[in-house]
This record gives C-alpha cells, sequence and structure tokens, in this order.
C-alpha cells in the first residue's frame, strides 16, 4: 500500500501519521505532486485557518492537483473544510469537491464556540464505519462546521445537526479527528485503509 500523507502549512499532519504507525502503516508525509498522483490513497489532515491555508495551497499547485485526484482521499477537519465550496472564515473560495458553505458556529445560540471534546455521529452511511457501534464517540475540535446537505454521510449535533462526514465519489472527509478518538478512531482509519478503494 502506497498511502501518501499531503503535506502543507497545516498543524496535526504528525499525528495522523503517528496514529498510522500505531496501526502498523507507513505513510509518506509529501507535498510532491507526482508522489500524491501515483499513491494508492492519500489523507488530506489538518488544522489551521482556511483563507491562508488555501493561500499556501495554491501557492504550491495543490489546489488543482487534489480535486483532479481519483484514488480515495480522506479529508480531515480542515481537510474537509477546505474540501467544500467555500468557508467563511476569510470568506475564503476553497476546493469546490463538496457543493457546501463552511460556516461558523454561533455564540448566540447558547454554545461554548469552538466546538470541542467528545460527541456522537449519527445516521452513519459508509464502510468508514464498518464495526463501529450505534452512535460512537469521537473527538471533535473546530469552531466551522458544514451543514448536512447530499454529500452527508455521519451527522453530530452541537447543538444542531452538521456533517460529521462527507463523500462524494472518491473523496471522504471527517470533520472530527480520529487520530485523537480511540480505538474507534483507529479503526476508522484502518478501515479507509482496508476497505475504500
Amino acid at each position: 500500500m502506497n498511502l501518501v500523507i499531503i503535506k502543507y502549512n497545516a498543524g496535526n499532519i504528525f499525528s495522523v501519521d503517528y496514529a498510522l504507525r500505531r496501526l502498523g502503516i507507513r505513510a509518506e508525509i509529501t507535498d510532491d505532486h507526482q508522489k500524491i498522483k501515483s499513491a494508492d490513497k492519500v489523507i488530506f489532515p489538518g488544522v489551521g485557518e482556511a483563507s491562508t491555508t488555501m493561500q499556501y495551497l495554491c501557492e504550491h499547485g495543490l489546489d488543482k492537483l487534489i480535486p483532479e485526484l481519483r484514488q480515495p482521499v480522506l479529508g480531515i477537519c480542515i481537510g474537509l473544510q477546505l474540501m467544500c465550496r467555500c468557508s467563511e472564515e476569510g470568506n475564503t473560495p476553497c476546493l469546490n469537491i463538496f457543493d457546501e458553505e463552511v460556516v461558523r458556529f454561533r455564540p448566540s445560540d447558547g454554545i461554548k464556540v469552538p466546538h470541542m471534546g467528545w460527541n456522537s455521529l449519527q445516521n452513519m452511511q459508509s464502510q468508514l464505519f464498518d464495526n463501529l457501534p450505534s452512535n460512537p464517540y469521537v473527538y471533535f475540535v473546530h469552531s466551522y462546521y458544514a451543514a448536512t446537505g447530499s454529500h452527508t454521510i455521519a451527522t453530530s449535533d452541537y447543538p444542531y445537526p452538521f456533517s460529521a462526514a462527507l463523500r462524494r465519489d472518491n473523496f471522504y472527509a471527517l470533520q472530527f479527528h480520529p487520530e485523537k478518538s480511540g480505538d474507534l478512531g483507529a479503526l476508522i482509519l484502518k478501515n479507509f485503509i482496508d476497505k475504500i478503494g
């Protein structure tokens, strides 16, 4: 298995690599276009701010490369948000893989922002979630979210439903952090490696 993690100016990339290593899976962290295109599977993780991160992707041609990938691709956290059409954070045009707008949670709704901590998944509709219990708890850290729509394959509530996971064709994305979600998060990563293709 030739697995690549896309290297760019986002945090938390190495945490995903460590989580994969715990599963006995080796990935190459790279921004080399040819290596990314030739990989069997690609992971696009990270934490960061939308506008500066998209600027980096554009400067390195990754904004054109990522939507053209044909192998399975898994976005995580800001990876999900950047795969959407646009983000309210910095009024940022994004990769437009998912036709969703990313918007900010509103403290006026009586919630703390960011949404941080353990929350449950509902309405799971993908092999990514094979062998998970009903309503499993996973770890979130985010201030922005994508609403539910035609590409939603799992939801969570804070306090209203939002997309915890998205899928379109070969592109999958998780708003939560599987690498911080214990054994269940490890199982989701393993499902992506073993079952998605």
